[in-house]
């Protein structure tokens, strides 16, 4: 692996995901020599926190089986809190504990993550598609890279979170798994991690005896049928990104301790 490349590592905000494991490590793969961009969701604290101030999150399902969250606008304002107030300082707080000069910045600062506010989201509800017009969701489209690049350049380590600057002047929800591949692909990063509270892309979920080990890119449209829920995003993700150039991208387990150098050393589902 080159030393002059960096890694892109998502942590996922699902429940279950060690932090303390996961800062350990990431101080561990940062004094190796590694160049380390992390980026991480906030779905858990979100609906944590959503359930505190009386407004339950709610989830999406598309026709094509992907499920995202229900982002009105008070959902929008609870997300950023839970993303940039809670997760990113939790995560930060760790890393400098561990000795690691972290810098939690977000998709907007700087214009990093840049995208169009959907105009129309589309739901299945009780058999029939529903158009929904007042959701405040995107992609990332652009990525602005000079703001990581100085802090890597410095000496930091970037950690990034949602939300992104809407093409309109706002913020906007955006799936932390397509924006890390997204920001793998603007740096040309080597390899991308994205790590969830599971083993890997589960053949028959939540079944972890059935991890698929390794995905082709002959593959990659069974396997985008076959996983389930949350990881279709990141199914989708890693396809996203060793097609655009990306290396390699590993999906690994985040519950355990040594979760990114286990990702490195091939333990998880591997997109090659």
């Amino acid at each position: 692996m080159s030393e002059s490349l960096p890694i892109v590592v998502k942590l996922g905000g699902s429940e279950g995901v060690d932090l303390d494991a996961f800062a350990r490590d990431a101080a561990a793969v940062i004094r190796s020599g590694r160049r380390v961009v992390i980026v991480h969701g906030g779905s858990h604290a979100t609906n944590v926190l959503s359930g505190q101030l009386g407004h339950p999150s709610t989830t999406i399902t598309s026709p094509s089986g992907h499920t995202s969250r229900r982002t009105d606008r008070r959902t929008l304002e609870i997300f950023q809190m839970a993303c940039r107030g809670v997760m990113s300082q939790a995560l930060v707080e760790r890393l400098l504990r561990e000795g690691v000069n972290a810098v939690g910045i977000s998709g907007l600062d700087g214009r990093t993550w840049t995208g169009a506010r959907k105009d129309a989201i589309r739901s299945v509800e009780d058999g029939r598609i529903r158009l929904i017009r007042d959701d405040f969701s995107g992609s990332v489209e652009a990525v602005d890279t000079r703001l990581i690049t100085t802090l890597l350049a410095a000496g930091f380590t970037p950690v990034i979170s949602p939300p992104a600057l809407s093409t309109g002047g706002g913020p906007i929800n955006v799936d932390a798994d397509r924006a890390a591949a997204a920001t793998a692909i603007a740096l040309r990063a080597e390899t991308l991690v994205l790590l969830s509270n599971v083993p890997g892309v589960l053949r028959a979920f939540p079944d972890e005896a059935s991890l698929i080990r390794e995905v082709k890119p002959a593959d990659a449209q069974a396997v985008s049928e076959v996983a389930a829920g949350r990881m279709k995003k990141k199914v989708l993700a890693a396809n996203d990104a060793r097609a655009a150039g990306v290396i390699r991208v590993v999906i690994g387990d985040a519950r355990s301790e040594g979760p990114i150098t286990a990702s490195l050393g091939g333990r998880g589902t591997v997109f090659s």
